[in-house]
């Protein structure tokens, strides 16, 4: 507990988190502070870039073996499971229609590449290792999650359900930029190893936790003014979940990890992309596939309250967790 305390208390006080609670709290003072769209959208392309390409460049330093393919394994059974999971606990806490839950359930089984790329750099500052190959199996875990959202809305005979896998969605899913981007540069950062590291070190390694200060500060605004605009239908219970389900989600990435026999920081990441909700893939997905959900809804919860409990107490809990179950 000592531990944990600790750490989230050097978490709390960082300056990663300290720019996202301005942006909240700039927010809901209404503050005219604001980041232009193209250069938050800038600060999101350089940062999954970074963490592609890092990894990749672990990935030929490691090499291809059967952890990889295992990991990547459990992350799509993580996906495509706990919006299930998700699901079944909204309709019992909350009674929310099928359609809603359905949607909202999809955010809560893939993964906010944020939410990861701060964990990394909270276990970059505490030199604590992971696995370089944790970067693609948050790449594998976009898009299970979304069809078994759709699969729970066919079930329950909705007319939105009967809408399929159609183009336009498939290539949402497929072809979504942040995917592109982190699996584009994984590739490449594969590719180049240490050599292709070397020559641009200096743009993707020094500048990387400056940027993802602005970026936290833009994701604090947005988050801001999703809890002050969507107060009316953050219930109680709804709140609950938003807090109860990453708690249950990382347990069940815990087990996943520890199985797998990870490392104290690939077990930590996992756990982090168990617990995370997406709001960036997936809200894309929802437009095209569930148009009728409420948008307010899924992303207030995902974004107003998920996001930032894992980034100030979740990840220091999982690391306390990953570090306590291997002695590391």
């Amino acid at each position: 507990m000592e531990q944990l305390l600790s750490l989230a208390a050097e978490n709390l006080i960082s300056p990663i988190i300290l720019c996202f609670v301005l942006g909240v709290a700039a927010a809901l003072a209404r503050s005219d502070l604001s980041i232009p769209e193209a250069v938050a959208k800038g600060l999101l392309i350089y940062l999954l870039f970074a963490i592609g390409f890092k990894g990749g460049v672990s990935v030929a330093a490691h090499g291809i073996d059967a952890t990889l393919g295992l990991a990547l394994l459990a992350g799509v059974v993580l996906s495509a499971v706990l919006p299930l999971i998700a699901f079944a606990l909204l309709r019992v806490m909350t009674q929310m229609n099928r359609l809603d839950a359905a949607a909202v359930a999809a955010h809560y089984g893939s993964i906010s590449i944020v939410t990861f790329v701060a964990a990394t750099s909270v276990l970059e500052s505490r030199g604590v290792a992971y696995e370089g190959f944790m970067v693609a199996v948050a790449a594998a875990m976009e898009a299970p999650a979304i069809l078994s959202a759709l699969w729970l809305v066919a079930k329950g005979g909705s007319a939105d359900g009967n809408k399929g896998m159609d183009s336009a969605l498939l290539r949402e899913i497929m072809l979504n930029g942040s995917i592109v981007l982190l699996v584009g540069s994984f590739v490449i950062g594969w590719a180049t190893g240490e050599d292709g590291l070397a020559e641009i070190s200096s743009f993707i390694v020094s500048p990387f936790k400056g940027v993802l200060c602005l970026f936290l500060l833009d994701m604090g605004l947005v988050a801001g003014r999703g809890l002050r605009e969507g107060s009316k239908i953050l219930r109680p219970a709804v709140l609950a979940f938003g807090v109860l389900m990453p708690l249950i989600g990382s347990a069940i990435g815990l087990g996943f990890a520890m199985a797998l026999g990870l490392s104290s920081g690939g077990i930590a990441l996992m756990m982090v992309l168990s617990a995370s909700a997406s709001y960036i893939a997936v809200p894309a997905a929802m437009r095209v596939a569930l148009p009728e959900a409420n948008p307010s809804l899924y992303l207030t919860l995902s974004l107003g309250v998920t996001f930032p409990f894992n980034l100030t107490l979740g990840i220091p809990l999982y690391v306390a967790v990953s570090q306590a179950v291997t002695g590391g």
